[in-house]
């Protein structure tokens, strides 16, 4: 059990690290290259939704596309995952 009236031992902090170990810095996202294929499969499904949206809407859509679509996902994916 311990004693509460005994004294406190008191580590000493360990000196601070030096500079050598600097967190390493942000690597810069690589970009990655939409395909001709998905670029046409984009633009053919902005002719389609972009009809009733304004200028602002189209590009925030097509942005959002853009975004999940260089991940990987296919346009219909896309789409639905935007209108979550």
């Amino acid at each position: 059990m311990s004693d509460y009236g005994s004294p406190v031992k008191t580590e000493e902090a360990p000196a601070p690290a030096p500079a050598a170990e600097e967190k390493p810095a942000k690597k810069k996202r690589e970009g990655v290259k939409m395909s001709d294929k998905q670029k046409a499969d984009l633009n053919k499904h902005m002719d389609k939704v972009g009809k009733d949206m304004t200028v602002s809407e189209k590009k925030s859509h097509r942005m959002k596309m853009m975004g999940r679509m260089r991940k990987g996902m296919t346009v219909g994916k896309a789409h639905k995952d935007i209108g979550k």
